[in-house]
């Protein structure tokens, strides 16, 4: 089977690139992590056997590229007092608004936020959220459920989460 086009590619998905490169590393970095994704794929692109599911390939490119910055960005800028960080919370705090459901998000346990953002930012079915976790997707499962119940211990009486 022939690869279409990169440039039919980039029409189909550069919105889907540009969220995902948002959720993660937020307004000041997207940009540069979704060219950075783009540029990776398109260096790749010509080595790829098949065309499926060309859209779970690219998010899984871009989702390396998020966690390429954060690791840049804790290399650029150490912590001063590292072993502080062992005695850090792992719960969002009990004042965060309600509405603001993206700083609880943020408050994850790093491997449960990027299975959220993932999942439901990325729309990756629990395999491609395996795959960019290099993980299984009955962990990939795990780590959204237990993400969601820890969202769902700070928010007010909802029937429907």
């Amino acid at each position: 089977m022939s690869l279409p086009p990169f440039q039919s590619l980039v029409d189909a998905h550069w919105r889907d690139v540009a969220r995902l490169a948002y959720a993660p590393v937020g307004p000041v970095a997207a940009d540069d992590v979704a060219q950075q994704a783009w540029t990776q794929a398109l260096a790749a692109y010509p080595r790829l056997t098949h065309a499926r599911n060309l859209r779970s390939w690219l998010l899984t490119v871009t989702h390396r590229c998020a966690m390429d910055h954060h690791r840049a960005a804790r290399r650029s800028h150490p912590h001063e007092d590292p072993a502080s960080l062992v005695t850090a919370p792992t719960q969002p705090p009990p004042d965060v608004p309600d509405g603001d459901l993206w700083t609880r998000v943020a408050a994850l346990p790093p491997r449960q936020r990027d299975a959220v953002v993932l999942r439901f930012v990325g729309d990756l079915d629990h395999a491609a959220v395996a795959a960019a976790l290099h993980t299984t997707p009955g962990m990939s499962r795990r780590l959204v459920s237990d993400a969601l119940a820890t969202l769902r211990l700070n928010l007010p009486d909802r029937e429907d989460l």
